[in-house]
């Protein structure tokens, strides 16, 4: 199940969540990477992470990028979040373009 979240709620959103986020990067074999984080809103509406050499090298070299917020309860829902990204050294800053609330349907939860 996933609510869309407007790019002018996602501060609101984010506050909501857990306090850090995994970055998703791509590495040159194609296999999927994450690394946890905890992200800072610059005073313009990006989000910026720093993060480790491999993973600036991925996301310089494949900037398809999210940032996935755990719920702050077994119950919620986990916040997506996709961006335009650009990368300076082990700095990524992320401009949002979409949001997504995601949980699974609610008998997945239950069993």
């Amino acid at each position: 199940m996933s609510i869309a979240v407007s790019i002018e709620d996602l501060p609101a959103a984010i506050e909501a969540q857990i306090g850090w986020c995994y970055v998703l990067s791509v590495a040159a074999s194609g296999q999927p990477r994450l690394v946890a984080v905890v992200p800072q809103w610059t005073a313009d509406g990006a989000l910026v992470v720093d993060v480790g050499g491999r993973t600036a090298e991925n996301i310089a070299a494949r900037p398809n990028v999210a940032l996935v917020f755990p719920p702050a309860a077994a119950d919620g829902y986990s916040l997506i979040v996709d961006g335009e990204v650009s990368v300076d050294d082990r700095t990524v800053m992320l401009r949002p373009v979409s949001a997504v609330m995601h949980r699974p349907a609610v008998s997945a939860i239950e069993s």
